[in-house]
């Protein structure tokens, strides 16, 4: 009897070379037979599950979004009901920085289609603002809640927005070996004290 195939899963295997194969080695090495290649399949069967390039990175895409959703909820579940503002906060800014080898992994496939969107290449600005919008609209709730509604007028926006592009650019610091992990953490920190309060 023949085995059946898990299609998703299969589709999960090859986004997962893909993902490995730009850590490695940018845009640019993500070719269909690169990756056929490291995943010791032929370039038809990618083409079977992808189509083009362009399906394939954005599945890829969102392998990476959706792997980092399922990170984000494991460490607020770890957190317990209800979490303070900043350890909310906190905890969904240590997945989307490189600070253990998953999110950095994640990191440099995500800087790699940030690179290609500066040279008009590879996702649409459409495909690739939705993480970023949830992840502004979480932290500006988060901070209304600590700071209450109304307290000096509300600037929860601009603040979560901050800490997005400040969060963004330690990551890029550590990607290019200018701060380590530990230091990426104290200036997390740091940012979380001029927007949330100290500890």
């Amino acid at each position: 009897m023949p085995r059946l195939v898990d299609h998703d899963q299969r589709r999960r295997e090859i986004t997962t070379v893909a993902r490995k194969v730009i850590a490695g080695g940018g845009m640019d090495a993500a070719t269909f037979q690169s990756i056929a290649a490291a995943a010791g399949i032929s370039v038809r069967l990618i083409q079977y599950y992808f189509g083009t390039k362009s399906e394939l990175l954005a599945a890829t895409f969102r392998a990476v979004v959706e792997d980092s959703g399922v990170r984000m909820a494991q460490r607020l579940t770890a957190l317990g009901v209800d979490p303070e503002p900043r350890e909310f906060v906190r905890a969904v800014c240590t997945v989307v920085m490189p600070l253990d080898d998953a999110g950095h992994e994640d990191a440099l496939v995500l800087a790699a289609f940030h690179a290609a969107a500066l040279e008009g290449a590879g996702l649409s600005v459409a495909e690739r603002v939705g993480p970023v919008r949830w992840l502004i609209t979480a932290y500006a709730e988060q901070i209304r809640r600590y700071r209450g509604d109304g307290k000096s007028g509300d600037t929860a926006e601009l603040d979560a927005e901050l800490i997005v592009v400040a969060t963004s650019g330690i990551t890029q610091g550590v990607l290019a070996g200018m701060a380590t992990r530990e230091q990426a953490e104290v200036l997390l920190d740091r940012l979380l004290d001029r927007t949330m309060g100290e500890n």
